[in-house]
């Protein structure tokens, strides 16, 4: 077929190549501006137009595709260049823009996103975030004939993968990654074949979009909701708590069976530190101070001493 693909991050840059790899001529792909990033806050090009570089593929990349929108120029800009590459099917995965209808009704087939969840569960932005930081055993890969509602469209094909218990958002965002490309050339080769399924009207549920701010524990929060948001926060944001006037980054952890009052240290050894919290207690094995790097929890506690009895700032505080 002649897919346009429109994605953004890695997540969209497996897609990509899962496609060109499966023979499909792609002739253009849509990704976000540059953005700045690193040190330096150098622009840099999203993965996916990196790849599309490497594949000689042409790049467009609005800051909007609403034609009365802010940038009208850039989305009539985009507006040629889509007709122009003529597809039969567009490809979304993890674009970052809201595709107006004009975009739906362009492709000859519309549009088929890849999105990282059984829907209707977990619509939205942050969806293997969120799966992992609810508890829930399993997520996947829904293809989906989109329109213009969030996440919302009729399904076409979905895969199942479990969560495992010491999966964080890296791992599982791999896996669903690589099932993603797997789907999409499976729905692609068999499109007339498939059939539209409207999503139940029962269990919808949003993932909203991962901030900064949620990063810090509330120690008052039982362990096991606590030991999965730190999963569910790696890489981004990671998990963060206050001792002694510094922020610290919380990467693995173990719940444990002590109580105490929430956020002590109720006590240090190689293996951990032991922080109480509302419900039970956290062992945190893998950490990180200001300006240094993720360190084991012996190695945490060679600069650190004992820290037996502080206490981790409350929330907010």
């Amino acid at each position: 077929m002649n897919v346009v693909f429109a994605g953004t991050p890695e997540f969209a840059q497996v897609a990509l190549e899962a496609l060109v790899a499966a023979g499909h001529a792609v002739p253009l792909v849509l990704t976000q501006p540059d953005r700045p990033s690193g040190r330096g806050m150098k622009l840099h090009p999203s993965p996916v137009k990196a790849a599309a570089l490497a594949h000689g593929i042409e790049v467009a990349q609005p800051r909007s595709l609403r034609l009365d929108g802010k940038y009208p120029d850039d989305a009539a800009a985009a507006r040629e260049r889509l007709l122009a590459a003529k597809p039969d099917v567009m490809v979304v995965a993890a674009y970052g823009l809201i595709l107006p209808q004009w975009v739906l009704d362009l492709p000859a087939r519309g549009c088929l996103n890849i999105h990282a969840s059984l829907l209707p569960r977990w619509r939205g932005a942050a969806p293997i975030h969120r799966a992992i930081e609810s508890g829930d055993a399993e997520t996947g890969i829904t293809i989906m004939q989109m329109d213009a509602g969030l996440d919302t469209g009729d399904m076409l094909l979905e895969a199942r993968e479990p969560i495992g218990p010491d999966d964080r958002t890296a791992s599982l965002h791999d896996r669903l990654a690589a099932m993603g490309g797997r789907l999409i050339v499976d729905a692609l080769a068999r499109l007339d074949a498939l059939t539209r399924v409207p999503q139940p009207a029962e269990g919808i549920t949003y993932a909203h979009k991962i901030e900064k701010a949620e990063a810090e524990v509330d120690w008052t929060q039982p362990a096991a909701v606590i030991e999965r948001r730190i999963r569910a926060f790696d890489p981004f944001p990671g998990a963060s708590g206050k001792l002694g006037g510094d922020t610290v980054k919380l990467w693995s952890a173990r719940v444990g069976a002590d109580g105490g009052a929430p956020g002590t240290v109720l006590g240090t050894s190689p293996d951990g530190v032991c922080v109480a919290c509302g419900e039970g207690s956290l062992v945190l094995t893998e950490l990180q101070r200001p300006g240094g790097k993720r360190v084991t929890a012996a190695q945490f506690l060679q600069s650190a001493g004992d820290l037996a009895g502080q206490v981790f700032a409350p929330h907010g505080a």
